[in-house]
């Protein structure tokens, strides 16, 4: 009477439409946005007239070396976690929350696939999720991966909300507190921005159609594009015309007819009609999007095979390394670390964590046998590492009188200034 039933119906339609577009996201690996629909199927591709997606763009081996060297780099590095003495400074403490940081936070990951994970994310899709577990007393017990495309984000009185929906489970909502939320660059208050999606959208959609465009080139055992020409003529009906190119096709293009003699009767020519790979720059178009993509993600073109690009980072190895933690995995550190120290210790500052970036850092065994030398003291020099100190950092046992630390000396008082 009041339209009660057309309402009701209209409901489920939008439930079932809801449902389906949940198992869409979950299989595309892709968002909800106006925009990212688009891109799903195609009506807004790239320049290169590919469409560009997440899965997509780790086809790239640009992409896929740069996402996984900055999150491989990240995984590599320990967390330790840090107690604040009195005297401003600080010790490292055994604590609860270290094996889950370190060894494993959730029973089927361990602590580098975690991190590999929210960095890839954060990288690829703009986001890192992570439910922080909690016991009834409300103590961590550890940290579930939530995959960015089943998470939305909102803002609701000063505070973010975020609802969880995997499309198979029933969804449930979450309080910022209760999630380490992980953004990329550019994060707005709600989510950050994917580097797929804004900086390499271009660079990937033509690094994608350049790689097709190669193996399409290489695959054609005969030249990429030619004409057969008869001075006198071909057969007169288009169904012959076709039989002849169908027949050429068939007997000497392809993988398996490579180098095969090629025979042409009624005085038939061959003349090809097409730039070669090296007149069409393939291989430098293929080389310039390489070096754009580790534009956009932060990464030394030759940290992922690039080596044709010179860098201004310095010419050893040692130097380049410090300026890639610096430059690329500093910033990324930093978020991960204030995230960390916010959620898990809210308003405390008794504890943190922090990376330990020296491993990352060492240079050969001459020079990092030097800077323990240094750092111990001596004559002329203040020591500012103890030697167990530096036995730690080589995994090694402490030793009787290792913890104390060398201060030189001297008599002599300071030279007073001239008058």
């Amino acid at each position: 009477m009041f339209g009660f039933g057309k309402r009701k119906k209209l409901a489920q339609e939008v439930d079932a439409l809801r449902e389906e577009m949940g198992k869409i996201k979950a299989l595309t690996g892709w968002g909800t946005t106006p925009e990212e629909w688009a891109e799903i199927f195609g009506a807004k591709p790239a320049s290169s007239g590919v469409a560009v997606t997440v899965e997509s763009a780790k086809r790239s081996a640009a992409v896929y070396s740069c996402t996984r060297l900055i999150a491989g780099a990240v995984a590599l590095l320990p967390i330790p976690v840090y107690e604040r003495t009195i005297d401003g400074g600080r010790k490292a403490i055994e604590h609860p929350l270290w094996w889950m940081l370190n060894e494993s936070p959730y029973p089927t990951l361990t602590a580098c696939s975690f991190w590999e994970w929210m960095l890839a994310s954060s990288l690829l899709r703009g986001d890192g999720f992570a439910q922080i577990l909690r016991d009834r007393n409300g103590t961590i017990t550890g940290f579930m991966p939530l995959p960015r495309q089943c998470v939305e984000v909102e803002e609701r009185n000063g505070r973010l909300v975020y609802y969880v929906s995997d499309g198979v489970s029933t969804p449930y909502g979450l309080f910022d507190e209760d999630v380490l939320h992980f953004p990329g660059f550019g994060f707005d208050g709600c989510k950050g921005e994917s580097v797929i999606r804004y900086a390499a959208r271009q660079a990937v959609g033509t690094a994608l159609a350049a790689d097709d465009y190669a193996g399409e080139f290489f695959a054609n055992g005969a030249s990429p594009s030619i004409a057969l020409t008869y001075p006198q003529g071909v057969a007169p009906t288009e169904n012959q015309q076709n039989h002849l190119r169908d027949q050429f096709t068939e007997r000497y293009t392809g993988q398996g007819n490579r180098h095969k003699p090629l025979l042409l009767v009624n005085g038939g020519k061959v003349e090809p009609i097409s730039l070669t790979a090296e007149d069409s720059q393939l291989l430098e178009t293929r080389k310039f999007q390489v070096v754009e993509i580790a534009r956009a993600f932060g990464v030394p073109p030759h940290m992922i095979g690039e080596t044709s690009a010179s860098t201004s980072w310095g010419s050893g190895i040692e130097q380049m390394s410090i300026g890639f933690v610096r430059y690329t995995l500093g910033p990324h550190l930093r978020r991960i670390e204030q995230e960390l120290n916010r959620k898990l210790w809210p308003r405390s500052p008794k504890f943190f964590v922090e990376f330990n970036r020296d491993g990352l850092l060492a240079g050969d065994s001459k020079t990092e046998s030097e800077v323990i030398s240094k750092s111990l003291g001596g004559p002329g020099a203040q020591g500012w590492r103890t030697v167990n100190e530096a036995r730690r950092l080589k995994n090694l046992p402490p030793v009787p009188g290792g913890d104390v630390l060398f201060i030189t000396t001297t008599s002599t008082p300071p030279t007073q200034g001239a008058s």
